[in-house]
């Protein structure tokens, strides 16, 4: 076995039990035996120098391209292991070197232009609508859920977070509302329907603008609701409230100022907004290399600390901020479990590597947040400090009253289908 690989997994699999069987058939132990037991299989000896060498890069792409198979355990079971006992640290020296070094050129990559931005949206969100359909809720919720009395229900965590997001906006009928990054429409729809306002959502996927708007005239609401395919840097207003929802983690450094000098000049005086994004706890850094090549080009998780200046410096307030800790975890695994149930029909879609793929980042991306320093924040801010009550009983009035007409709404769903 690679001497450095040996050498990583001996000082740092105290707890657990993996073994490792290398590409010339030897096999080699790890751990006290605990937890779900793994044995990887290295099927070449460049996958084990490559994993230990650049681990943020090359343990994705030897695991989509065949350098190891599991005999027991899965790439869950084996990561999950790894960062339990590095307690969230980088798991090497390497990976924390090489991290530092990509820090120093981070803007470089994060230059989204607006023809840059709609190729990366493309990427990743114009891919064959089938595959979200197979993993994702039925609403096509692509962002992290809001689990409620710790209800196992995607569905209705999914419900959850349309109503929170919707309480935080202190919306009243007749409003007109920009939904920026306005995925396949869900939310949008949700507000039209339940507050009875006027929403213009904005995408740069057309699988996603197709869909939105398609939806839209189907449940009767297009008067109401309108999708366009739109970099929201070319929006006109004004509006009463804006909500974005994982939109922002593909803005960039480069342009957080330009984005809520966008808001604020979209805004009405009393206007408010809410921003929901990934974010990380350890503060500034740079996309993982593999997430940036293979799933998000462009993109990045912004800190706190990166967030909050670019507002003030825009002349807006923060008015409220919510950190959500382990939902997104959850809504992840809820996401790789569907996906794992329909890997056959992804494969039928793509290919065993598109699905290789898939999974890893589904794994990867809950890890993160289970056990490393990922979290979402949800950031409200106004132009004026007046805009509004000065305490929050406000949503959680709104929040309540959401809840009770959506419960009345499933029930005259579920009678409605019963009759039939």
């Amino acid at each position: 076995m690679n001497k450095l690989l040996h050498g990583f997994l001996k000082r740092t699999v105290r707890k657990g039990s993996i073994e490792v069987v290398d590409s010339a058939g030897k096999v080699t132990k790890y751990g006290d035996g605990t937890l779900i037991p793994v044995r990887i299989r290295f099927n070449r000896p460049s996958a084990e120098r490559n994993v230990i060498l650049n681990p943020g890069l090359k343990l994705g792409e030897e695991f989509m391209d065949g350098g190891f198979d599991f005999e027991a355990g899965s790439i869950y079971d084996f990561m999950e292991t790894i960062f339990i006992n590095t307690e969230g640290r980088d798991p090497t020296y390497l990976m924390k070197v090489g991290a530092n070094l990509r820090y120093l050129t981070r803007r470089v990559r994060q230059f989204n232009t607006a023809r840059k931005s709609r190729r990366n949206v493309a990427h990743h969100y114009d891919l064959d609508g089938r595959l979200y359909s197979l993993f994702l809720d039925n609403d096509q919720q692509y962002s992290c859920a809001y689990f409620e009395d710790d209800q196992p229900d995607l569905e209705g965590a999914q419900l959850a977070k349309k109503r929170h997001l919707a309480a935080k906006l202190a919306l009243q009928p007749g409003m007109k509302v920009l939904d920026i990054g306005s995925g396949w429409g869900g939310l949008g729809l949700y507000l039209a329907d339940r507050c009875g306002v006027d929403v213009t959502g904005v995408t740069l996927s057309e699988e996603q603008h197709a869909v939105s708007n398609r939806r839209a005239k189907e449940r009767g609401l297009s008067d109401r609701v309108r999708f366009l395919l739109q970099d929201y840097r070319k929006v006109e207003g004004p509006f009463d409230a804006i909500v974005s929802v994982g939109m922002f983690e593909h803005v960039g450094v480069n342009h957080y100022k330009r984005f809520f000098d966008v808001c604020r000049d979209l805004l009405t005086r009393d206007g408010v907004a809410v921003v929901h994004s990934i974010g990380r706890f350890d503060g500034p850094g740079d996309t993982n290399t593999w997430i940036q090549k293979y799933i998000f080009p462009g993109g990045y998780i912004p800190a706190v600390s990166e967030v909050i200046p670019a507002i003030e410096k825009a002349g807006l307030k923060v008015t409220d901020m919510e950190i959500l800790r382990m939902h997104y975890a959850r809504t992840l695994r809820e996401w790789r479990e569907r996906f794992l149930q329909n890997r056959d029909q992804v494969k039928a879609i793509y290919d065993e590597r598109f699905c290789r793929m898939w999974e890893y980042y589904l794994v990867g991306s809950e890890i993160s947040f289970r056990y490393w320093d990922l979290m979402n924040f949800q950031i409200q801010f106004t132009r004026h400090q007046h805009a509004l009550p000065i305490t929050r009983d406000y949503m959680f009035e709104a929040e309540k009253a959401l809840r009770i007409k959506d419960r009345r709404i499933e029930e005259r769903e579920s009678l409605k289908i019963a009759g039939e």
